[in-house]
C-alpha cells in the first residue's frame, strides 16, 4: 500500500514543501497538513505500518529521521534536533521506540 492510497498526493506535496527547512518539522502542523487528523483510527494505523519500514510493529529513532520520506521520497531527512524533539514527543514510556498506538495520539 501506498501513502497515497490513504492521503491526498497534494496535500502531502504541500506538507513536505511547508517543511523543507532544516529544524522546522513541527508533527501536530505536518499530520494536520497531509490530512492525518480527519483519517479514522484504522487509516492512521495504516499510515503507521507504511512508516514502520522494518516491519517491527514500532518506529524506531533511526527510521524517524527519514519520516517525511514515508510520505515523500524526495522529501528531505530530519534534523537530529527533530528527530529528538519527535521522538520525545512520542516516546513516553524511554524506549526508544513508538508504538502504534502513541503514534495515532501525536496527530
Amino acid at each position: 500500500m501506498a501513502m497515497t492510497d490513504l492521503l491526498s498526493a497534494e496535500d502531502i506535496k504541500k506538507a513536505v514543501g511547508a517543511f523543507t527547512a532544516t529544524d522546522s518539522f513541527d508533527h501536530k502542523k505536518f499530520f494536520q497538513m497531509v490530512g492525518l487528523k480527519k483519517k479514522s483510527a484504522d487509516d492512521v494505523k495504516k499510515v503507521f505500518h507504511i512508516l514502520d519500514k522494518d516491519k517491527s510493529g514500532f518506529i524506531e529513532e533511526d527510521e524517524l529521521g527519514f519520516i517525511l520520506k514515508g510520505f515523500s521520497p524526495d522529501a528531505r531527512d530530519l534534523s537530529a534536533k527533530e528527530t529528538k524533539t519527535l521522538m520525545a514527543a512520542g516516546d513516553k514510556d524511554g524506549d526508544g521506540k513508538i508504538g502504534v498506538d502513541v503514534f495515532s495520539s501525536l496527530n
